[in-house]
């Protein structure tokens, strides 16, 4: 289901010369009645019986294209039918790039459930192997360019013996482990790909990174890794490039380095259409950011996360910035990247420690809004300091969904988008007070947690079960559980510099219970209980 076999099927059968059938259309045109109709009244064993005799006469016939529908595989006769008669073309596309394409069809019965996401999952999980086994070529339908598709079958097509002469092609869907998401902000809305090489990826570069000119910022642990194969495939699009190489880490996250990016692009007379693109971790997404808001009063850029933390978190939401000595991230802007291309396989040259500094972003997304995804960090949190591709793909896309969700509702952080820093208050204070550097932002947030799952705990909002598992979940991401000793007056002074602070009152996100958050001042003596238990 909106993968797209219908408008690719029609463009190919053109290139082909073919006739195109869509065998859902076919079964509506014998029995003159819709397919939600039949559904609701014949059941869907009696449909797939109808759609199987469809198949059965199709694939018999010359000459053409056939789109099939989404579950044609689950009889074992139409498989063999379709494998044997035809060139069987499988069209993958993401979960959620399926439900932005169908929310607004009443055409379609199975998605009429209140949880169509789990519905899809569930279909995944039972066509997948059947489309697998069947197909011959399998295409990724994350680029929405029909003309692009078309090629790329065609190009696919010509390395399989016999199959342009074959006579029939044959189209199928089913989503994929790429993913495409949509920050939904109105006329600042854009996507978030999510994906393995997707660095790789000419056509994944040439849809999401606009403008004949563009200019890299990166720092010099990520450029040796990845900036010269970028630049090339740039290149070779046709685009002017430079970079800009900075130093790497949170102390240079400064003034000093902002202007370094200013300097370069005054002196290469760069203009309002030039693209910025911020080649690394959270420290230059936003720096690179914060330059794009102000160069020239803003000029494009993307974002290109190659570290766990900026993938799951930073990378996301407009939020840009450098720190100042008296406080983490307190001068910046709100400014929304173009997109934001989230190439999992950087992951595979990421040191474990930043690895466990970007699962505590992780972490946070599930204690603060969604405890089912809580449970299944705890579950895989093995797999996930492993690197499993799929454990991370996963939760990548869960942690990008329950951002852009948040933004969306409230992009300027004027309420909901707080509870994003749970732990945070805490963790800057940590990173402040030892100095920007010292401690990655991931580990001063994995401790800030536990620190406010002991003050949640200690008001009430939560039992001390919820308080012990967060705790063990951080320790077992591999962060620190217990804060360093910077005096109490000290750790007040740090946190009453803080964002979210109104009337000089220091405000917290707390748990109320596991999984919802809570926007809290706290009683003095509480927090100094909080602060003495976990040094």
């Amino acid at each position: 289901m909106g993968s797209g076999k219908t408008t690719v099927g029609r463009a190919l059968a053109k290139k082909l010369n073919k006739r195109f059938i869509d065998s859902d259309h076919e079964i509506e045109a014998r029995t003159g009645v819709s397919i939600p109709v039949i559904f609701e009244v014949e059941g869907e064993v009696s449909f797939r019986q109808r759609e199987a005799e469809v198949i059965r006469d199709l694939t018999a016939q010359d000459g053409i294209v056939l789109a099939t529908g989404g579950g044609a595989i689950l009889n074992e006769t139409s498989r063999r039918f379709l494998h044997e008669r035809g060139t069987v073309i499988y069209l993958r596309a993401g979960i959620s790039s399926i439900l932005a394409r169908t929310r607004h069809d009443k055409n379609r019965p199975l998605l009429r459930t209140p949880d169509p996401r789990k519905k899809l999952e569930e279909l995944e999980a039972q066509r997948e192997p059947l489309y697998q086994e069947i197909a011959h070529l399998v295409i990724e339908t994350g680029r929405p360019n029909i003309q692009f598709l078309v090629q790329s079958i065609l190009t696919q097509l010509a390395q399989v013996p016999g199959a342009l002469s074959s006579e029939n092609v044959l189209l199928m869907q089913q989503p994929s482990s790429v993913q495409t998401l949509r920050v939904d902000l109105g006329d600042r809305a854009y996507p978030i790909a999510i994906g393995d090489s997707l660095l790789s990826s000419m056509e994944t570069l040439d849809q999401y990174i606009k403008g004949e000119r563009v200019v890299i910022v990166t720092n010099t642990v990520v450029a040796p890794l990845y900036l010269a194969g970028l630049e090339d495939r740039l290149r070779a699009l046709g685009k002017q490039v430079s970079s800009i190489v900075l130093p790497d880490g949170e102390e240079y996250k400064t003034w000093a380095s902002l202007m370094l990016v200013f300097d370069a692009l005054l002196a290469t007379k760069c203009d309002r259409k030039t693209t910025l693109l911020a080649l690394g971790g959270g420290v230059i997404g936003d720096m690179t950011g914060f330059a794009a808001s102000a160069y020239m009063r803003g000029v494009p850029f993307v974002q290109i996360p190659t570290t766990l933390l900026a993938q799951v978190d930073s990378s996301v939401g407009g939020k840009t910035g450098i720190n100042h000595p008296l406080g983490k991230n307190m001068i910046g802007a709100f400014y929304q990247p173009q997109a934001v291309i989230a190439d999992t396989a950087t992951l595979t040259t990421l040191p474990d420690r930043e690895l466990s500094a970007g699962l505590a972003e992780v972490i946070k997304h599930g204690a603060i809004i969604d405890a089912p995804f809580f449970n299944w960090i705890e579950a895989n949190i093995v797999q996930l300091r492993n690197k499993d591709p799929e454990a991370l793909a996963y939760a990548i896309l869960r942690s990008c969904e329950i951002k852009s969700d948040v933004v969306r509702q409230d992009e300027r952080e004027g309420g909901l988008r707080a509870i994003l820093n749970f732990g945070h208050t805490f963790g800057h204070a940590i990173e402040s007070g030892l100095g920007y550097g010292k401690w990655l932002h991931g580990e001063a947030v994995g401790c800030g947690m536990v620190m406010a799952a002991d003050l949640s705990c200690r008001m009430g909002y939560i039992d001390y079960v919820s308080k012990i598992r967060i705790q063990n979940l951080v320790e077992a991401a591999g962060l620190p559980s217990q804060a360093p000793d910077l005096g109490e007056d000290r750790w007040l002074e740090l946190m009453e510099v803080d964002k979210k602070n109104e009337g000089g009152q220091i405000k917290f996100i707390l748990l109320k219970p596991l999984g919802a958050p809570l926007i809290t001042t706290v009683p003095k003596e509480i927090l100094l209980a909080t602060l003495r238990a976990c040094i």
